[in-house]
């Protein structure tokens, strides 16, 4: 599963993906404020 960690000013938000494709066009949304991670 890949993980998808957005930091917001105060808080952070967590988005979970099946496909790595669609998590890394989520990530390119979201720009320097995310990063993606990958866990089992």
């Amino acid at each position: 599963m890949w993980v998808l960690t957005v930091f917001e000013k105060n808080s952070y938000r967590i988005f979970e993906f099946i496909e790595k494709n669609e998590a890394t066009l989520a990530l390119q949304k979201f720009g320097h404020s995310a990063y993606l991670s990958y866990t089992k």
